[in-house]
């Protein structure tokens, strides 16, 4: 049996009350529930505090560019279809630097999950507004406030009708858990945006801001497209946790098994002479 502690404990460089510490241990939870040990999961992550995740957990993992954490999860997958590939980054990386990769997972529908610590701000970088800022909100380096309109993720993504679409918070590490682990066993690709506190550079979007409005879905049908597109704009009044949409769909088709592949030695020098 996969026992948490395989996963290890590091020094983080968070700080204390962030909510990358509870998505942190409920990502440990979700995998040592599947019986998942930590060779046999692959992590692909960009560049922020939420991205730094990886680096505090025993497991196959690659730390990529600000927005490219997507393209290199899907490269894992191709390269090794059997393994589970988990993508986890900012709302940052993940929304703004990394939107276009965003857009074209949910086209191609490889078979990943993407976690996204949504803090609706820069917290890497000292608290500008991201792409899941609320308009007018009043930042460091928007002083009169974000002038842009709130990119609203899980509504592209259901409007797109990706195959598996859910919010979560990290106040809610339990119900947290389960949405990682059906995200995982959905077969094609997967978004869960999860709502985590800045306690240093958001102080509008705080815990209490959190738990007063959010709110844990029943009776709501995922399969309904129309409903879930209802659920999703209902932010920020109230914010609808669990899976909004859900779908099987085709996964993507061109998948070999690099990783399983064996070459002679002759053939790698071959290849390696037409780059000469």
């Amino acid at each position: 049996m996969v026992s948490i502690e395989q996963y290890g404990e590091f020094e983080t460089s968070w700080c204390p009350g962030c909510g990358n510490f509870s998505i942190l241990k409920s990502l440990k939870n979700a995998l040592v529930q599947m019986d998942l040990a930590p060779h046999d999961v692959m992590v692909s992550s960009g560049i922020g505090q939420a991205a730094k995740a990886p680096h505090y957990m025993n497991c196959n993992m690659f730390n990529g560019l600000h927005g490219r954490s997507l393209p290199v999860a899907q490269g894992m997958k191709m390269a090794n279809p059997e393994m589970p590939v988990i993508c986890e980054s900012g709302d940052g990386c993940s929304y703004g630097e990394g939107g276009n990769h965003f857009l074209a997972a949910i086209r191609r529908n490889l078979d990943i999950t993407l976690l996204v610590h949504n803090n609706q701000i820069y917290g890497l970088t000292k608290g500008q507004a991201s792409p899941t800022t609320t308009k007018g909100q009043v930042t460091k380096t928007q002083p009169d406030g974000a002038a842009s309109e709130a990119f609203n993720p899980v509504a592209v993504a259901i409007a797109m009708k990706a195959g598996f679409v859910a919010r979560a918070f990290s106040g809610e590490p339990d119900h947290l858990v389960d949405m990682i682990k059906a995200a995982i066993q959905h077969k094609g690709f997967s978004l869960v945006d999860i709502f985590q506190p800045c306690v240093s550079f958001n102080k509008v979007n705080t815990f209490t801001w959190y738990k007063e409005r959010s709110y844990i879905l029943e009776d709501h049908d995922p399969e309904d497209w129309h409903a879930a597109l209802k659920k999703a704009d209902e932010f920020p009044d109230k914010i609808p946790l669990g899976v909004l949409f859900k779908k099987d769909k085709a996964e993507f088709e061109n998948v070999g098994k690099l990783a399983t592949l064996q070459y002679e030695k002759d053939d790698l020098k071959k290849i390696l002479q037409t780059f000469a």
